[in-house]
């Protein structure tokens, strides 16, 4: 009888562990790091010569870079609006980038898509999805705790008399806005990041990082190591500045992988990189039309992307993108497939086994990471890519794409596996193709829906905050104009 009750024991505690195998394996720990303005072409990794990257160009070798996954918008908040609810442009609540724009109430994120998962949710740098008091603050969404700023004015500056966690002010020691200060604000906010890791080792947690460095004022401290590499460059401060704060990043970025090593999470890991947006051609000259970084230009060919940060050309929608996870990823792996920032929250909700949001416009593209044996699918494919942003419009379709540029009374066409810098409009010579993307283009479109405020004065008492004005009478208020509505 006792051999017959240790023997059922046994089985069932073997079940047990099985399930529970299975259930860990389904729960990856999701890092998604994401680098404000980080041109295509500046890592090492992509070929840029002038900025050092050893730890992203790690990343790139132990996992896979994905050369054509596009950001969801040319500018910051409707960028990450798209990332995080899995749907594009045309379906987002937040296409304007004034800073405080806020997601709807009822608008799902990868946050409380993985909460309800039963993961730990945690966010550290850069929100610009809703200002304070409204219904896009990132506790509404899904987040146990975000820390660093929710307006994007306010996170211009790296020594802000405070910074914002859950809604409240945490106080920065001898800062006083602008480029004057003790306390940098990307040490401490790094800092929170690794302690949440470090709190949630031991459950499966969401870390989303969208780190500010490089963009706002060109501010690092002169102590920082990174400095040290580029204070004699002989390029103008700004740039100098710019290449220290972005190798610091990349210092960074390896200390959360070192921690994940140490706390023995590597395997368990699926960590995400990408920038925000396409470059923004900072520091352009006579010499350097394009930048002493050169962005959007190909250090070895000298092939151009058209455009920049803020227009819907290609040159402002590329960004450097990587994904990594040890056991599960190949290593040292390049991928061409064809997809943009709604389809991580699919990818997400596939490798955990979280439940779908209805209404997204992104497709997993977990069979294209993993291969399509250990997905047990083969990937799917876009039937086209759709961006808006102030007037302007886009639609991609294979080598295909059309745009409408703000303003302008006709599309314009470019094959794209022959004119890969958009420098040759063929609409009039291909009026079916046209046709066709424009009709998609029609149909992806529906009005904006913007979330609301409940009261405005923290907000604007943050945008101020930047330069150190916060406790100054606020200003009288301006008539906004409305750059939310494509038509």
């Amino acid at each position: 009888m006792r051999t017959l009750f240790l023997a059922i024991a046994f089985a069932t505690y073997a079940s047990m562990s099985l399930l529970a195998s299975e259930s860990d394996s389904k729960r990856p720990n999701i890092v998604y790091i994401i680098i404000d303005e980080l041109g295509y072409y500046e890592p090492a990794f992509m070929g840029g010569v002038t900025i050092q990257t050893p730890n992203m160009d790690r990343m790139a070798s132990e996992g896979i870079r994905m050369n054509n996954m596009f950001a969801g918008a040319p500018v910051c908040a409707p960028t990450r609006c798209c990332l995080l609810t899995g749907k594009h442009s045309g379906h987002t609540s937040v296409r304007a980038n004034g800073g405080g724009t806020p997601l709807r109430s009822n608008e799902i994120t990868i946050a409380s898509m993985l909460k309800d998962r039963g993961y730990a949710t945690g966010g550290f740098g850069k929100w610009g999805c809703g200002g304070r008091d409204s219904t896009g603050v990132p506790e509404k969404h899904g987040f146990d705790t975000f820390f660093g700023y929710y307006d994007q004015v306010h996170a211009h500056s790296f020594y802000p008399p405070y910074l914002i966690r859950n809604s409240e002010e945490i106080p920065l020691e001898g800062n006083n806005g602008g480029s004057s200060g003790k306390t940098y604000s990307q040490y401490v906010i790094h800092d929170a990041a690794k302690t949440f890791i470090r709190e949630h080792a031991q459950e499966p947690f969401f870390a989303y990082l969208p780190y500010t460095p490089p963009h706002g004022l060109f501010d690092i401290p002169d102590t920082d190591p990174s400095w040290a590499i580029y204070k004699d460059k002989p390029w103008p401060e700004p740039a100098r500045r710019y290449a220290a704060m972005t190798s610091m990043v990349d210092r960074q970025i390896g200390e959360i992988f070192q921690l994940l090593q140490e706390l023995k999470l590597d395997e368990k890991t699926l960590v995400f990189f990408s920038g925000d947006n396409g470059g923004a051609d900072y520091f352009a000259s006579n010499d350097h039309p394009r930048g002493i970084h050169q962005a959007n230009k190909n250090p070895k060919t000298g092939v151009e992307y058209r455009g920049k940060k803020g227009v819907l050309y290609e040159g402002g929608l590329r960004v450097p993108f990587v994904v990594r996870w040890p056991g599960k990823i190949a290593p040292n792996r390049v991928s061409n497939h064809l997809g943009y920032f709604p389809d991580v929250l699919p990818t997400i909700a596939e490798a955990t086994g979280a439940k779908l949001p209805a209404g997204i416009d992104g497709i997993s593209i977990l069979p294209e990471l993993l291969g399509e044996s250990l997905a047990g699918r083969k990937q799917s494919q876009h039937e086209f890519l759709y961006w808006e942003f102030t007037g302007w419009t886009a639609v991609r379709q294979g080598n295909w794409r059309a745009v409408k540029p703000a303003k302008a009374t006709n599309w314009e066409l470019y094959d794209l596996a022959k004119d890969p810098s958009e420098s040759q409009d063929v609409a009039s010579s291909n009026p079916r193709v046209l046709e066709s993307l424009v009709a998609m283009a029609t149909k992806a479109h529906e009005p904006v829906q913007e979330g609301t405020f409940t009261r405005t004065d923290r907000h604007e008492r943050d945008r101020r905050a930047k330069m150190g004005k916060h406790d100054e009478p606020e200003p009288p208020k301006k008539q906004k104009k409305n750059f939310q509505t494509k038509s």
